[in-house]
C-alpha cells in the first residue's frame, strides 16, 4: 500500500531530524579528533599498554565516524528518493516498503524480504569465534 500524503510528511521530518543530528554529531567528531591528536590518548611517553589503549580508541572513535557517515549518506540518498517521487519503493522488487519499516528505519531502501536476501547474500561469511 503507497504511502499517504500525511505518512510521508512524517517520514519527511523524520528524515531531515535525523540527518540534522547525524550532521551535528559528524560535526563535533570532527571538532574533536582535531582537538585530541592520538599521541594524546596515549600520553607523553607511552608504553604498550598506553599506546593499545590509545589505539583501541582512535579504532573505536573511527569506526563511529564510519557508522555515523554512512547512515548520512543512506539519509541523504532517501532525501533524493522523497524528492524524485521514489521514496518507500523497494530497490529490488519495485513493491512498496511498509510503513512501519520505513518509520523505524526512514532511509530503508529495501522492503523487509528483499533486505533479509540482500543480508544473507553479501552479509559475508560468518567467522568462527571461540
Amino acid at each position: 500500500m503507497p504511502l499517504t500524503d500525511q505518512q510521508a510528511q512524517e517520514l519527511r521530518r523524520m528524515v531531515e531530524a535525523r540527518r540534522n543530528a547525524l550532521l551535528g554529531e559528524l560535526r563535533e567528531d570532527a571538532a574533536r579528533t582535531r582537538e585530541q591528536p592520538y599521541a594524546e590518548h596515549a600520553g607523553s611517553a607511552p608504553d604498550a599498554g598506553d599506546e593499545s589503549v590509545a589505539t583501541l580508541i582512535a579504532d573505536l572513535e573511527q569506526a563511529d565516524v564510519t557508522r555515523d557517515l554512512d547512515e548520512f549518506r543512506a539519509l541523504e540518498a532517501a532525501r533524493e528518493r522523497l524528492k524524485e517521487g521514489g521514496y518507500g519503493v523497494c530497490a529490488d522488487c519495485g513493491n512498496d516498503i511498509g510503513y512501519e519499516r520505513l518509520k523505524a528505519f526512514p532511509a530503508a531502501l529495501r522492503c523487509v524480504r528483499c533486505q533479509d536476501r540482500h543480508e544473507k547474500t553479501y552479509g559475508g561469511t560468518p567467522k568462527p569465534s571461540l
